[in-house]
């Protein structure tokens, strides 16, 4: 289960899951990403494409691996970090033999919600 913008909770798409840690270049921005860290950094660290880093961003974001927050600075330029949004995957068999996928994450604190929904926001406009 994955906490909505608004603090509720709602299922995660095991497709977009399974579809995001399948992509090789997903794994390695998983992998590269241990702090918050913006497109560019990621492509130079990943030594990926722009654009490709883009698209496997949006992947990853869609897929709730990733979040991402405005970071405004002083002198009126904003950039957009990403970071992880999960501490565990976890893929289950129920009763009925079917693959259900939960995503464990921390609890988040007050700044992190305000976040999210602002990023939520953004999106929507």
């Amino acid at each position: 289960m994955v906490a909505g913008p608004l603090g509720g909770v709602e299922d995660p798409d095991s497709q977009a899951i399974f579809d995001a840690l399948e992509d090789s270049d997903c794994r390695r921005i998983i992998e590269h990403l241990e702090e918050p860290q913006t497109a560019k950094e990621l492509s130079e660290d990943c030594d990926l494409p722009l654009s490709t880093t883009y698209r496997k961003l949006d992947i990853l974001t869609e897929a709730s691996l990733l979040s991402e927050r405005t970071v405004i600075q002083s002198d009126g330029h904003h950039s957009t970090q990403y970071e992880m949004a999960f501490e565990q995957v976890a893929v289950h068999l129920n009763e009925e033999h079917e693959l259900t996928v939960g995503i464990h994450r921390e609890a988040e604190s007050t700044d992190e919600r305000l976040e999210s929904l602002w990023a939520e926001v953004r999106r929507e406009t």
